[in-house]
């Protein structure tokens, strides 16, 4: 009992806390599940973590995702963006590409490649804005870009922001497209997981409700710091951690 609980708020801590930095989600559950055996990784267990994150996601913004009327031209593009994950991620998961990704090389070299990519895009100017900027073309870039957070290690967060940044919007308006874009993710693979779930016949217990609300938790608690961490500083701490967990990666698999 205890040790289940343990692992649930283990679980609840990297998904809550990774999901919305750019150190990948996926990447840091696959290593700490190589570190440690969770018995209680199961596929329920991971729906009740994604659902968490993205219930947390749709209180932050409650205000902007129910003033339907003023925003609606907003989420219309969000949609757009959102094609080209859907088109990619159903083909590498119905033809179980995505499973093969899932190993500590793959992790090791995307956290290392794409952390130097976050640092040289995060060192662009900054000249556009969400409302007067971001349109079709723009919106698809970046959407575009999001389908690379299929491979473990890019990390989603990490991939959509520095596309942002590529196209010259600063770190406020780079986070809020892509905490935008999580939404439809985030259902995304919830949706994918519930399908698979009612395939397996998996039974519902309590771990999924105390899983969702950790989950809940960890993630608001992290996209309020990290909102307010791009005002003041860069993200070259990030791209630091990212350097040192790939070297650390490295050595476990090269030495």
């Amino acid at each position: 009992m205890i040790s289940d609980l343990l692992e649930i708020f283990l679980l609840s801590i990297i998904q809550g806390v990774s999901e919305f930095l750019p150190v990948s989600s996926a990447a840091h559950l696959i290593i700490a599940s190589n570190i440690y055996k969770f018995t209680n990784q199961s596929l329920l267990i991971d729906i009740s973590l994604h659902l968490g994150s993205l219930l947390a996601i749709l209180f932050y913004f409650k205000e902007d995702i129910f003033d339907l009327n003023k925003n609606k031209n907003l989420f219309y593009k969000i949609a757009i963006g959102t094609i080209p994950l859907i088109l990619f991620g159903y083909l590498l998961y119905s033809t179980g590409i995505i499973h093969q990704l899932r190993n500590i090389k793959v992790i090791a070299w995307a956290t290392f490649f794409f952390g130097i990519l976050i640092y040289i895009a995060d060192k662009n100017k900054f000249l556009k804005k969400i409302d007067s900027d971001l349109n079709i073309k723009s919106i698809l870039i970046i959407g575009l870009f999001q389908i690379l957070a299929l491979i473990p290690g890019v990390s989603r967060a990490g991939i959509t922001i520095t596309a942002g940044r590529i196209l010259g919007f600063d770190r406020i308006d780079s986070t809020k497209i892509s905490f935008y874009l999580a939404i439809p993710a985030l259902m995304g693979a919830s949706a994918l997981g519930i399908k698979d779930l009612f395939k397996e016949n998996i039974e519902f217990n309590f771990l999924v409700i105390i899983g969702v609300f950790l989950s809940f938790l960890f993630s608001l608690i992290t996209i309020k710091f990290f909102f307010k961490f791009i005002k003041s500083f860069s993200l070259n701490v990030f791209v630091a951690y990212r350097m040192f967990l790939a070297t650390i990666l490295f050595y476990i698999i090269y030495f």
